[in-house]
């Protein structure tokens, strides 16, 4: 199994980069994860076109028929349970695979939304896009903990 995560900008923190790779390791018995980092847009750039530009990036590292969750504050609000359900019957869908985007600073591009086949939200509270990550991977680490009925979830 493999899951990809296209993301616009790159990790500089070393308490986040720390914490992702930590839960890549735990993911690692179900599942491989790749991380692909496309270049951001300076705050100096319209917002429109800013989501242009990094939408035309994301997409870009999207093959035809792939499974795609977007990360969406505008998206699904779902329990760890309900995405532990969409993983499994999701990655089922794609043969084994599952790509996950998350937006820039702005957030993502209507054409990306729209080619998504699952639209998420992780809260109601305003995270940075790459802290996202690290939510990220830990939610679907806990997805397939619960999956499988393994101890982890509380």
């Amino acid at each position: 199994m493999k899951i990809k995560i296209v993301c616009p900008g790159h990790m500089k923190d070393k308490w986040l980069k720390d914490g992702i790779e930590e839960y890549k390791t735990r993911l690692s018995r179900f599942a491989k994860l790749e991380i692909i980092e496309v270049d951001d847009c300076p705050d100096s750039i319209p917002v429109n076109e800013a989501l242009k530009r990094e939408g035309e990036k994301i997409l870009s590292h999207i093959k035809p028929g792939e499974i795609v969750w977007a990360m969406d504050l505008k998206g699904e609000l779902v329990t760890s349970e309900k995405m532990a359900e969409y993983l499994t019957r999701d990655i089922e869908r794609g043969g084994g695979n599952l790509t996950c985007v998350i937006g820039g600073s702005n957030g993502l591009s209507p054409e990306v939304r729209e080619r998504s086949d699952r639209r998420i939200c992780l809260g109601n509270i305003t995270l940075t896009h790459l802290m996202t990550r690290l939510i990220l991977t830990e939610q679907l680490y806990r997805s397939f903990k619960i999956s499988r009925g393994e101890k982890y979830h509380k």
